[in-house]
């Protein structure tokens, strides 16, 4: 590794080893993510192509045509 690096690394290592509160906001952060990102994929973003098609080889048709265009 080079010594650019290794300086980068070491540094955001020991900074994270000696947080206090930080630790708490970075737990936050993550919950808050996670939460976030499956509500959208829950309510958002549902399974179209399951809901409207019946079998794998229908769903890679449409697939197809909706890459290809025809």
């Amino acid at each position: 590794m080079s010594n650019f690096w290794r300086n980068t690394y070491e540094m955001y290592r020991d900074g994270f080893r000696n947080m206090t509160v930080g630790r708490y906001l970075w737990a936050i952060i993550i919950v808050k993510l996670l939460i976030m990102f499956l509500v959208l994929k829950l309510f958002f973003f549902p399974n179209i192509l399951e809901r409207d098609y019946a079998t794998e080889a229908e769903r890679a048709e449409a697939v197809r045509d909706a890459l290809t265009g025809d």
